[in-house]
């Protein structure tokens, strides 16, 4: 309960049964709450009603949680929009949803945020999808085929967080087939290999009866439009096709759309998948394109027709090829950077290499483009056109962020009273705990609200180390606990659990720095976005982290941790004018298969605009302490490697 009524701030949603999905979300920015396709739909603010002479374009995004619809006018202004939740399975690493009750959930959401908007089906020109990087499987009819224990045939999507394929992922890694050098040299339980694998070691029913298997966003665009060409996004981020494999076909004038060559069938056979290389891969795609790519004829009538849980759009609307969820919100949020921001550069090519965008929600992805290949040890990537085409992308994650500040207040034994206190008040359980630590400040005659937790020390690996560590078996380690059970105490460790996350992307920053990048520019988007107290912390302690002594403190008690030091920037952290990041990088995908814009980069650079510049404190104590703690944060994670080696010898 506690954490819907969180939303506002942090865009994630609790593991739901069919029986919560009624509960009630209030959100900031809302102006109604109604009910449609049997759960809640949440509906943002809209603009006045508008003339019916302008294109629309529709971005739908299907979060862990939620599936989201927003409209955007040609400048990337928000209309309208809403979401509707979707059900979710949680059985131990097992984690399952339904295509079919996504589908739904879209469905509820566009017609809501076109009523809401005032926007007639015709006006909309376009239309984007995107999704997590979850895995369905459907057969030849396109319905769905269990991935589920129990053969539940409506849980026929393993769900990105999904870790049952961690033993299918040590087993492929064990290979060391070249791929693997653009994932960061190994794949991750979240990416699909390993989770296909797992699937053919343990359902083998299931596996007979799959037809296709897809991305959750190609499927959602197959869905729409009949079309099964796969998005070079999920394709090379998540199944290890090489994208640039198509690199010397791009001489070719106006070549977007493009026959699968990016395969490595060696890599298939080898880790036991060869039959997923029959009739030309078609089960896993035959076809690939660029972001944004007009798909088929547009929207097929069955698709766009009104009732029956369809859009409620015209037939043959322009549908772009698919982005993941966090590369959406990439493209919503890249371009936009103040004037001063992007002229400081010597051109704009230079500009969007110097910059990372931080999608924060369940988790969090930390995405930064260049023009050259950089190999960056635990970090995904290089991807060759996964989110800007013609660019390499590095991607590096926090596989639990909003998920873990969810987890942790939760869990605590004050978090009742304060749900409660949040509810009658009509505000965030995060605005509550922000206030209190506030108080605690002059309370305890703390210098800056960052110094409260001098005693508490935490490692967010509550889900694995995505990056860069890459290491799924990572644990979450708190220090500093008593038996202290206060809403105070709980303050205190949810800005410890902000901090640990911000000392996670600070590591993932230098890192990539460290390998080739130089990341100067951070732009936020996501539901955690939208809390102060979490992007501040994140300004102070990874604005600060190039100006590292040239030897660490004595504090360092642990030979394996690695320190990089790098000439000092101020990096500021950049929000989007549009809070909707991810809904408008979807829907540029729909402008650019509309030929509104004649690129993804030119619909980028019209469609994003500069919001608020959030900067690192210049307190040079807040400077000292945060490298203090940044240091414990790093020798945590070691010295749970040492015990790990410990406790292996003791049982051997």
């Amino acid at each position: 309960m506690s954490g819907d009524k969180r939303r506002a701030w942090a865009d994630t949603t609790p593991l739901l049964d069919q029986k919560h999905r009624s509960s009630i979300s209030p959100i900031y920015n809302t102006n109604r709450i109604s009910y449609a396709a049997g759960g809640l739909l949440e509906m943002a603010y809209a603009t006045a009603p508008p003339a019916r002479s302008r294109s629309v374009f529709l971005g739908v995004d299907v979060g862990t949680g939620s599936a989201r619809a927003g409209l955007f006018d040609e400048s990337g202004k928000l209309l309208g929009s809403a979401s509707s939740p979707i059900q979710i399975w949680k059985e131990g690493d097992c984690i399952e949803q339904s295509s079919t009750d996504i589908w739904h959930a879209i469905c509820a959401a566009v017609d809501s945020a076109c009523s809401l908007a005032n926007v007639d089906g015709e006006e909309v020109k376009g239309v984007g999808f995107a999704a997590t990087c979850s895995l369905v499987a459907v057969d030849a009819d396109g319905s769905p085929v269990s991935v589920s224990w129990n053969g539940d045939s409506r849980r026929n999507i393993i769900v990105w967080m999904d870790h049952r394929a961690v033993k299918q992922a040590e087993k492929i890694n064990s290979r060391n087939s070249p791929v693997l050098q653009y994932c960061g040299g190994a794949v991750s339980p979240e990416m699909q290999p390993p989770k296909l694998l797992w699937v053919k070691e343990n359902l083998q029913e299931s596996w007979s009866m799959v037809f296709r298997w897809m991305d959750l966003s190609d499927w959602l665009s197959y869905r729409a439009t009949g079309d099964d060409t796969r998005s070079l996004c999920t394709t090379v981020c998540k199944w290890t096709y090489l994208g640039h494999a198509h690199m010397q076909q791009m001489n070719e004038k106006g070549f977007r759309d493009m026959e699968a060559c990016g395969w490595d069938d060696e890599f298939w056979e080898e880790i036991g998948l060869g039959d997923l290389i029959d009739g030309h891969h078609a089960k896993i795609g035959r076809s690939v394109a660029f972001p944004g790519h007009p798909l088929g004829s547009g929207l097929t009538p069955a698709a766009a027709k009104a009732r029956n849980f369809e859009l409620g759009l015209v037939p043959g609307t322009p549908v772009g090829t698919s982005l993941i969820d966090a590369h959406a919100g990439g493209v919503g949020v890249m371009e936009s950077v103040p004037e001063s921001v992007s002229e400081a550069k010597e051109n704009e090519e230079e500009a969007i290499c110097h910059r990372m965008v931080l999608v924060c929600g369940t988790s969090t992805c930390h995405m930064a483009v260049s023009r050259n290949k950089l190999f960056i040890p635990g970090v995904w990537g290089p991807f060759w056109s996964a989110m800007v085409p013609e660019f390499w992308l590095t991607e590096g994650g926090q596989s639990a962020t909003g998920a873990l500040l969810d987890y942790i207040i939760e869990n605590h034994v004050a978090s009742r009273s304060l749900a409660n206190r949040a509810a009658s008040r009509h505000v965030s359980l995060f605005e509550l705990l922000n206030g209190t630590l506030e108080s605690m400040i002059h309370e305890r005659n703390s210098p800056f609200v960052a110094a409260l937790t001098e005693d508490i020390h935490v490692l967010p690996d509550f889900h694995g180390n995505r990056s860069p560590i890459a290491d799924p078996k990572s644990k979450g380690i708190i220090c500093g606990m008593t038996l202290d059970s206060s809403e105070k105490q709980l303050a205190l460790l949810y800005l410890a659990t902000v901090q640990g996350i911000a000392y996670g992307t600070r590591h993932i920053v230098e890192h990539c720095n460290a390998h080739g990048h130089k990341i100067d520019t951070l732009l936020a988007c996501g539901g955690l976005a939208k809390n102060p107290l979490f992007l501040q912390q994140h300004a102070d302690i990874i604005g600060i982290s190039s100006c590292l002594p040239q030897s660490p403190p004595s504090l360092c008690l642990w030979p394996s941790v690695v320190f990089i030091y790098l000439e000092h920037t101020c990096c500021p952290i950049i929000l989007p004018r549009e809070n909707e990041s991810v809904l408008l990088g979807a829907a540029i995908l729909g402008a650019v298969a509309a030929k509104r814009y004649s690129s993804l980069i030119e619909a980028m650079k019209a469609m994003n605009a500069a919001g608020q510049v959030i900067h690192p404190s210049k307190d040079p104590k807040v400077k000292k302490y945060h490298d203090a703690k940044y240091l414990i944060f790093r020798e945590l994670f070691e010295q749970q490697v040492s015990q790990r080696s410990i406790m292996a010898q003791a049982l051997a």
